[in-house]
């Protein structure tokens, strides 16, 4: 999620609270929770975030069955070209067996992606960007944390994507095989106090028999600069399937390229109940490099400008110092 999440999520810059542009001095990264920050990873930035998982679902009602096993979520984020666009891979990889209870107990050995994305994030609005106002006040603690109105104002950012799924696959519908169009809208609110507040709107397997609609709404606090805690709603509707999941978990940031997490999912219906608890780490391999900034100056008139300076200074210092020969001299003339 943030997120630790717009992005460790951190908040979501730490992942996510430090996100007042792209780039951040520590990772940037949207676990433990599910939903996509506002920022990416920043130009020249490779990411990557995985985590397995342990899965339990009952369904008492009608056809009682249970599904247990375990999976892994997994995501690649790359920066390219530009601070506001990244392109990602994302994928969850399921295992597990189905039993359905019966006079005549029956097991299903279930494996296969749950979903497997390829797709592109861009930044189309950033209220932090070149915000004087926004810089923390040095002289007041109290200041940097009362509320301000402009921080209602998100970050926006929109995704553009492509799911690919194989045929047969024991989750999704029957008919759904190959690619399918994915979109979603991400917002971000950082706000005083290392409070962030990350909004995705989804729309998945667009054309298909199993077209549904997301949103995701997580809520971070960072504590500490290590520590990061959050709290998620997820709701999923289409004909194949309706959940309303609730997760919360923290992160820790063990150092500025490396985050460790964990989270617990649930839901409050039995058609069926899941409970899911994950343990996962982001990493990234960091080769940004700031731009450097044209104030119509080259390198060359900066370092002969620089020499110049130096030489006038130390002239400037040799005509001081024969003055102060000539001084004495003339002294010593005048006395005798």
């Amino acid at each position: 999620m943030t997120p630790i999440k717009s992005k460790l999520f951190f908040l979501l810059c730490l992942v996510s609270t430090q996100a007042f542009c792209q780039y951040t001095d520590v990772i940037n990264s949207n676990r433990p929770g599910v939903s996509r920050s506002a920022f990416s990873v920043g130009t020249n930035v490779a990411q990557l975030e995985i985590g397995p998982y342990s899965i339990k679902e009952e369904r008492t009602p009608a056809v009682a069955y249970d599904v247990s096993g375990f999976g892994i979520d997994f995501a690649a984020r790359y920066g390219l070209l530009f601070e506001e666009l990244e392109l990602n891979i994302e994928g969850t990889y399921q295992n597990d067996t189905k039993t359905f209870a019966s006079n005549f107990s029956t097991d299903e050995d279930r494996a296969n992606f749950r979903f497997l994305a390829i797709g592109a994030k861009y930044l189309l609005y950033d209220p932090y960007k070149n915000a004087e106002e926004d810089k923390p006040n040095l002289y007041s603690w109290k200041a940097n944390r009362q509320f301000k109105w402009k921080s209602l104002i998100p970050a926006v950012s929109v995704y553009l994507g492509a799911n690919y799924d194989t045929k047969p696959n024991p989750y999704t519908y029957s008919t759904v095989e190959g690619f399918s169009p994915k979109i979603m809208i991400a917002t971000q609110n950082n706000f005083s106090g290392g409070w962030v507040f990350v909004m995705n709107l989804i729309k998945d397997r667009i054309g298909t028999d199993q077209s549904d609609f997301q949103y995701i709404l997580t809520l971070t606090h960072s504590f500490s600069p290590k520590w990061v805690i959050f709290g998620e709603t997820q709701g999923i509707h289409s004909d194949f399937y309706a959940d309303n999941l609730f997760r919360f978990g923290g992160a820790y940031l063990l150092s500025k390229n490396f985050q460790l997490d964990t989270a617990a999912t649930f839901n409050t219906k039995d058609t069926p109940s899941v409970f899911s608890v994950n343990f996962g780490a982001s990493y990234r391999l960091d080769f940004h490099k700031d731009k450097e900034i044209d104030n119509g100056n080259s390198f060359e008139d900066i370092e002969a400008k620089r020499k110049s300076n130096a030489k006038s200074k130390r002239k400037q210092k040799e005509e001081e110092d024969l003055n102060k020969i000539n001084k004495r001299k003339k002294k010593d003339i005048d006395f005798d």
